[in-house]
């Protein structure tokens, strides 16, 4: 059975990538670690370079995930500083910086990066489209939850449960890594 790190803390995604991986015989464990993250202006190049730190730390291969909220009205903003922006300006910043604007669409570009040691990591994209709400809702989830509408709905991720709420983003980046680790 081979083995790969999900290097991250949170559960929604370890779930993902085992309900994925694992039927191939992968056995997904994780760690939650700090890694280095570069100053870069695309998160691809960020969980590349964070993928490949930890798999050499720690020796073994590894799945290192980056994710950004791209607002159209904002030109893109907050993007790579997604986290940043969240820890300082937070959901009330946003939605100030957004008021009056008629362009919300918004969509969360996350970065997968796979690595083994002494290894370049291959990245696998996905990409979850919406739009951001003009106020705050919703009991479930953290941060962006309380203001991003998922295409197709009528109510943030915040109003659904954390059983529902993760089913909303795309899988696409691990269908591609799956592709790429059966023809490895």
């Amino acid at each position: 059975m081979k083995k790969v790190t999900y290097v991250t803390g949170n559960w929604a995604k370890i779930e993902s990538a085992r309900s994925i991986l694992e039927p191939l015989g992968y056995v997904v464990d994780n760690i939650k670690m700090e890694t280095p993250e570069i100053q870069a202006d695309d998160v691809t190049e960020v969980a590349k370079y964070s993928a490949k730190w930890a798999a050499n730390e720690l020796n073994t291969p590894v799945l290192k995930n980056d994710t950004g909220l791209f607002v159209e009205g904002l030109n893109g903003f907050p993007g790579v500083y997604t986290h940043y922006v969240d820890d300082t300006l937070g959901v009330d910043g946003l939605l100030k910086l957004m008021d009056g604007l008629d362009n919300r669409k918004a969509y969360f570009k996350e970065c997968i990066a796979y690595c083994e040691p002494n290894k370049e990591p291959v990245v696998f994209e996905g990409i979850t489209k919406g739009i951001i709400d003009t106020k705050q809702s919703g009991t479930y989830g953290w941060s962006w939850d309380f203001v991003f509408i998922p295409d197709g709905e009528n109510q943030t991720l915040g109003c659904f449960s954390d059983d529902e709420r993760w089913k909303f983003w795309s899988l696409d980046a691990y269908k591609e890594l799956t592709k790429y680790l059966e023809n490895k």
